[in-house]
């Protein structure tokens, strides 16, 4: 399978809201880092992270537009979008959507380092909308 095949498997699963399935595709030691520079690390943290982000977007979604690798190394481009809740209820003033970039490590077919680009104010609003 290649890089891209496998970064490919992880956005599928986030599409899907497969946490376990998600996990199944980290490595033990997997690290993330989210567009502000926020590092976490192991595939037990991030599987609770993935669980309180659907939470927080349940509609969460992924769509790569192009994808690029260089040996491990990958790179997909394309659009994140979702609705932001603090209530589980999902309304059309929070949804948000933003151009993204994720770059990804693979080892073993299995993703090692995840890293999101991405424009957080669009969902920085709809936070601050909720919290009126």
């Amino acid at each position: 399978m290649s890089a891209v095949d496998v970064a490919l498997r992880v956005v599928d699963r986030i599409n899907a809201h497969d946490v376990d399935g998600l996990a199944a595709l980290l490595t033990t030691d997997h690290r993330f880092i989210d567009s502000m520079g926020t590092e976490s690390s192991g595939r037990a943290t991030l599987r609770v992270g993935w669980e309180q982000y659907f939470r927080m977007v349940p509609d969460y979604r992924v769509d790569v537009e192009r994808a690029f690798s260089e040996g491990r190394d990958v790179v997909l481009i394309g659009v994140a979008r979702g609705t932001y809740t603090s209530d589980g209820v999902l309304r059309a003033e929070n949804r948000w959507t933003t151009p993204a970039a994720w770059r990804a490590q693979v080892q073993d077919e299995l993703v090692a380092e995840w890293q999101v680009y991405a424009d957080n104010e669009p969902m920085r609003r709809c936070i601050a909308r909720a919290a009126v």
